[in-house]
């Protein structure tokens, strides 16, 4: 099928000539013996050329396969086109849940693991952790499984795989009990209370996200804390009165001050399942084409006030192409190509007015900051760091490559990314 395709932000057009949407594992067996190039695109939530491929591109969006629960095993086995809002509500009603999720409930679960994308919480890994077992069309049209149990060094390599090693087809996730949960919001949290409590502050939850726009160098806006809720009693719960200076908000808040609250997931200490409290906007919120780009830093939970002094000292360069700015831990991990492969990392996330040349000009600037501090970007958003920095970071990088090239000799699924970043 001709036709041309843009990522969810309109800032990226996919440069492939066809598209191909299989429904079996036979169809998408048939396209990748019948293709020399080949990316597979996700929910279009990357930045960048990640996903582009100069030929042809696969979707899975109409991939047909009923999502299985294994009591047994607890675990999920899932299409891999399937978005993450759209297996919550059974799994609920089976009495599971997956113990992290991103801010946005609509991005595709392989594309997520693929990239390592993350939500948040000292304890929480990336969503990418979550993967059991995954199977693959390689490069010949044959298919394989890989799982954490019988497959453990190739399959810590292929989880976040960056769309490299095939077509993954089914990701078999790993589930908890479910669980309830409450949001609360702390407004105006000094930056020097947070530089002398930052560890007793990403202690107070589950998952916390720190959020500022930069306007003032001396405070961060907000303070989201998703708290787990195990109590029978599911009344409404009231905030502490203060938060290292930070005050509770008096209403539901925006990230984002200017911009309604409606479709953010329910605050005030009003108690709910795990997937309406993780993401930071609802289910049934479905995202327009956003005027915004977004670029993303990890660097060492140990540098993560230095960073931050950092970027404050940026201020004024940052604050007037800025929407907001969002800081988040994640827990360390063994995955290959993982940016929190053996470290636990904080993320320090941008989300950028549209305006590309502008903030172009800009990553490079932030990126020599947060250089001394190890940074390196997350996979799927914008940066300008070259190849080498990249790489640094990754010590199995010659693993993954040899992974590779085991899966895909003759590189079908490389592109420009690929070539870039990992060759």
């Amino acid at each position: 099928m001709s036709m041309q395709r843009s990522n969810w932000a309109g800032n990226y057009t996919y440069s492939a000539t066809r598209f191909h949407y299989p429904e079996t594992l036979e169809q998408v067996q048939e396209v990748v013996g019948q293709v020399s190039q080949l990316k597979v695109l996700g929910s279009g939530h990357s930045f960048n050329d990640i996903a582009d491929s100069p030929q042809d591109m696969l979707s899975l969006e109409r991939f047909n396969y009923e999502p299985v629960i294994d009591r047994n095993q607890h675990t999920l086995t899932v299409g891999a086109g399937v978005k993450y809002g759209q297996i919550c509500q059974q799994l609920q009603r089976e009495g599971y849940a997956l113990p992290n999720l991103a801010s946005l409930p609509h991005i595709s679960i392989a594309g997520a693991c693929a990239t390592a994308t993350h939500g948040s919480g000292e304890r929480n890994g990336n969503l990418a952790t979550a993967v059991a077992a995954m199977e693959i069309v390689k490069a010949d049209g044959s298919v394989v499984v890989l799982s954490h149990a019988q497959n453990s060094e190739h399959f810590f390599g292929a989880v976040v795989s960056l769309g490299g090693i095939g077509v993954v087809t089914k990701l078999t996730l790993n589930l908890v009990p479910t669980f309830n949960m409450f949001q609360v919001v702390y407004e105006n949290l000094p930056l020097k209370q947070l530089e002398k409590h930052f560890d007793e502050i990403e202690a107070q939850a589950y998952s916390v996200s720190l959020f500022t726009d930069w306007q003032k160098s001396e405070e961060i806006n907000q303070v989201w804390l998703k708290h787990q809720h195990t109590a029978a009693d599911n009344t409404p719960i009231e905030p502490k009165s203060d938060l290292f200076g930070a005050t509770p908000a008096q209403t539901q808040r925006h990230p984002i001050a200017r911009m309604s609250s409606a479709a953010c997931t329910p605050q005030m200490g009003l108690v709910g399942p795990w997937y309406e409290r993780l993401p930071h906007f609802r289910m049934d919120f479905t995202p327009s084409s956003g005027e915004e780009l977004q670029s993303e830093y990890l660097v060492p939970r140990q540098h993560a006030i230095t960073a931050l002094y950092k970027v404050a000292d940026l201020r004024p360069q940052i604050a007037p192409l800025l929407q907001i700015c969002e800081v988040r831990t994640i827990a360390a991990d063994d995955l290959w190509m993982s940016p929190c492969y053996q470290q636990a990392r904080v993320a320090i996330h941008f989300t950028w007015k549209k305006n590309w040349e502008e903030v172009r000009r800009l990553l490079p600037v932030i990126e020599e900051q947060l250089a001394p501090l190890d940074a390196i970007p997350h996979w799927g958003k914008l940066f300008t760091m070259s190849a080498g920095q990249v790489q640094a970071a990754y010590p199995k990088l010659s693993d993954f490559q040899r992974l590779l090239h085991t899966y895909d000799p003759h590189g079908k699924f490389r592109n420009a990314f690929l070539d870039r970043y990992i060759y």
